[in-house]
């Protein structure tokens, strides 16, 4: 058992630390801003030998409105952690127990040891002794599909909404087990994460088309603006799939030399199919309302709103995104249910002797939770991965030697099309609409990314944006 120091001081304080450390983090949403931080939560992991102490903090972001909750796991060390330079917050001065090296958790193998041991053992955490915020209980769940111990670990880089722990495990006899991927949730928001109820129901399915859920971390803290206790969920486990590319890598090569691809588009038609087959079976479905419709209306015309903000350009087509549109509120539409919500060749692994595995079903990070565990149209979906066929067309036409791959895109997605309507059955014409209407949406949405961050890549939404609204029976 730790030993706590209570009424000990500490210099600087973990949250004058973390706030100095906070902006330069690719989670960090604030960019431009200092943070303002307060302490709404947070929990331990025991050391079992009793010498790294291992704290959660769950940070209020007051300097943003409304704040923004981040989970920010640390580790205090009495001497430096070999390697593990780029991951130091800093020093602090402990009045007990003199320098600590304070490091950011996931880097630290006892953090990612005890993480693992409390999901995989179902168990909870021990309570952090803070005087402000929350010390609510942490508490693991394990789906029994994997066991074993941490015997070394890795952070993944790159990633810019969480980070992500790749797990060598070690047997409970010894050996080598399966590896494991862990992600940590940087950014909470109360209620149920998608990525982890929707993985977890396709994995009770009997479903190899996503990786296998291995168990999940949940928690609480304070709401920060008051009101009742926020809950959800900290962190996800789930099977870790070495040595695979995504399905965006495999598919810029062919569409980049010219390669034939239509069978590969195809295979992923019918593998989204039969991903939303499954959650349709595991999760249910909702019939449509009134404010749904509604809603999606609504989203559509401030996305264009927002794009034509950007590129005044694209006002000369209101007539024609508005018959679009129009045409959602007019169509049959099926039921609802859950899908992947962000859904593109960079979200689906191409994996050897099994084919297509999709990942992430967080849906769009930057729409509220509120938003991203509704039931929507599975076209959604369809219309994601139509516009990333577009993309790897428009990205090998912007190279150095830039090849004109539109053709290669035009069969892969009619290609991907055949293959859905393998299994989901053939789309009539109501089917069709709403598929268009999404996709136009979808290009509205990239019109706005790419004004804002990379100019040059405009031409390829604007070109999807020119074809949905000159298409046959479109003003």
């Amino acid at each position: 058992m730790a030993i706590v120091h209570k009424g000990a001081s500490i210099v600087p304080t973990k949250t004058e630390m973390v706030t100095e450390w906070m902006p330069r983090q690719r989670w960090y949403h604030g960019k431009g801003h200092v943070p303002q931080l307060r302490r709404v939560g947070g929990f331990r992991f025991e050391d079992p030998e009793g010498e790294v102490g291992c704290e959660t903090l769950l940070l209020a972001d007051e300097a943003v409105a409304p704040a923004v909750v981040y989970q920010v796991p640390l580790t205090y060390r009495a001497a430096p952690l070999d390697g593990a330079e780029r991951a130091l917050l800093g020093t602090m001065e402990h009045s007990v127990l003199g320098t600590r090296w304070v490091y950011d958790g996931p880097h630290d193998p006892v953090y990612v040891s005890q993480l693992m041991a409390t999901i995989l053992g179902s168990g909870v955490s021990d309570e952090a002794q803070a005087s402000v915020g929350s010390n609510a209980l942490a508490i693991g769940s394990s789906t029994g599909h994997a066991e074993g111990s941490v015997s070394s670990s890795t952070v993944l880089s790159g990633e810019q909404s969480n980070t992500s722990i790749i797990c060598r495990m070690a047997a409970p006899g010894g050996g080598p087990a399966e590896p494991v991927i862990v992600k940590v949730f940087r950014t909470l928001q109360d209620g149920d994460n998608p990525d982890v109820i929707v993985q977890s129901a396709l994995t009770e399915e009997g479903s190899d088309r996503v990786p296998m859920a291995i168990g999940h971390l949940a928690g609480a803290w304070d709401a920060p603006t008051g009101g009742p206790e926020m809950r959800g969920h900290l962190a996800f486990a789930q099977e870790f799939i070495p040595g695979v590319e995504d399905a965006w890598r495999v598919a810029l090569v062919a569409a980049a030399s010219g390669t034939d691809f239509t069978a590969r588009a195809r295979d992923l038609g019918v593998v989204t199919a039969q991903i939303h087959t499954a959650l349709a079976h595991s999760l249910g479905t909702h019939e449509v309302t009134p404010e749904a419709r509604e809603a999606v209306v609504t989203s559509m015309h401030q996305r264009y709103a927002a794009a034509v903000a950007l590129v005044p350009d694209l006002a000369s087509r209101s007539a024609a995104v508005e018959f679009v549109v129009a045409s959602v509120r007019d169509v049959h539409w099926p039921p609802l249910q859950r899908i992947h919500g962000d859904y593109h060749l960079g979200q689906v692994l191409d994996v050897a002797e099994r084919g297509w595995v999709a990942l992430d079903f967080e849906g769009e990070p930057l729409r509220p939770l509120a938003e991203r565990v509704r039931p929507d149209l599975t076209a959604r979906d369809v219309a994601g991965m139509l516009r990333s066929f577009d993309y790897a067309a428009g990205s090998v036409a912007l190279a150095e030697s830039p090849v004109d791959a539109t053709a290669w895109a035009a069969a892969c997605r009619t290609a991907f099309l055949d293959g859905y309507a393998s299994v989901a059955g053939a789309p009539d014409a109501d089917a069709q609409a709403l598929t268009r209407a999404l996709e136009l949406d979808k290009a509205l949405y990239e019109v706005v990314y790419e004004a804002r961050n990379r100019p040059s890549w405009l031409p390829i939404p604007l070109g999807a944006v020119e074809r949905l609204t000159t298409e046959e029976g479109t003003p």
